[in-house]
C-alpha cells in the first residue's frame, strides 16, 4: 500500500522493530495480526499465509529410477521397485510405484515372449540374423524412454506421464 516500515508501524501502533520482523517473515499472531489488519484496512485471515501442501515424490523418483536396474539383472526392473514401494509409507508414493511396477511387468511379460518367439521365428523363415537382437534392442530403448519420460513428469507434474489406466498390483 506504499508505506514505509515508520509508517505502518505508526499507524497500526506497533513498534519499527515489530513491524520488521512480520516482514522479515516471522508468523503473525494476536495483538500483531489484528493491529496490522487494521491499519491496512483488510481481514486478519487476509495476512496469513497458509503453506500450500505439496507432496513430496522424492520416493517415487528413486522408485523410478531403480526400474534402470532391469537393463542389467533379469526382472530387476520389477523387483526393485517393488522393495522400495512396499517400504514406502506415503500413500502418493506409494500408489506412483505401483503404477511403475504395472508398467514394468507389462514389459517384462512382452519381452520374455519375443525372446522366447524369436528362435522359432527365425528358423521358420531360414534367417541368418540372431532375430532376439531386435527384440533386446527395441525392450532397451522402449524402457529407458518410459524411465526417462516419467523422470521428466515426475519432476514436472509430480505426475506419471506414461501409467496405466488401472493398477493391477
Amino acid at each position: 500500500m506504499n508505506m514505509t516500515q515508520n509508517d505502518l508501524a505508526e499507524k497500526s501502533g506497533l513498534s519499527l522493530r515489530t513491524v520488521q520482523r512480520v516482514e522479515a517473515g516471522n508468523i503473525l499472531k494476536g495483538f500483531t495480526l489484528k493491529a496490522l489488519a487494521k491499519a491496512l484496512n483488510i481481514q486478519p485471515e487476509d495476512l496469513i499465509i497458509t503453506p500450500k501442501e505439496e507432496t513430496n515424490i522424492q520416493r517415487a523418483k528413486k522408485i523410478n529410477l531403480s526400474a534402470l536396474a532391469g537393463l542389467v539383472i533379469p526382472y530387476g526392473g520389477i523387483i526393485f521397485p517393488a522393495i522400495l514401494t512396499y517400504q514406502t509409507k506415503d500413500s502418493k508414493n506409494k500408489e506412483l510405484g505401483k503404477s511403475i511396477i504395472c508398467i514394468q511387468i507389462i514389459i517384462s511379460v512382452i519381452f520374455s515372449v519375443l525372446m522366447i518367439i524369436s528362435p522359432f521365428i527365425q528358423k521358420l523363415f531360414s534367417l541368418k540374423f540372431p532375430l532376439f537382437m531386435i527384440p533386446l534392442l527395441l525392450f532397451l530403448c522402449l524402457k529407458l524412454f518410459i524411465i526417462i519420460k516419467n523422470g521428466i513428469s515426475l519432476n514436472t507434474t509430480q505426475d506419471l506421464i506414461i501409467k496405466l489406466k488401472t493398477n493391477f498390483i
